[in-house]
């Protein structure tokens, strides 16, 4: 068993490896029969979309952890409420 853990391309999720061959060809056939020839277009242009939509959401996280943090406003958030409330107050008056 520690040989099989040690060898490189082993993971645990994939006991018996990446399916190839015969393997991939039943899989795919299995899909055919279970989602019909009709669905699978656009199954795959759903899953596209997801995969852009992630794409562009890690880009947009990752450009905004790379930028510098802004200085803070000289207003604290507290502050902010209480004007709010203030403000609030005033047009009840």
């Amino acid at each position: 068993m520690h040989l099989i853990a040690a060898h490189p391309a082993f993971h645990p999720m994939m006991a018996f490896g990446m399916p190839s061959g015969p393997d991939l060809i039943i899989l795919l056939v299995i899909v055919l029969v279970l989602f019909g020839a009709k669905r699978l277009p656009d199954l795959a242009r759903s899953l596209g979309q997801s995969v852009n939509e992630f794409k562009k959401a890690k880009e947009e996280f990752d450009k905004e952890a790379a930028k510098p943090a802004s200085p803070e406003s000289p207003e604290s958030p507290s502050s902010t409420a209480s004007t709010s409330e203030t403000k609030s107050e005033q047009k009840q008056s």
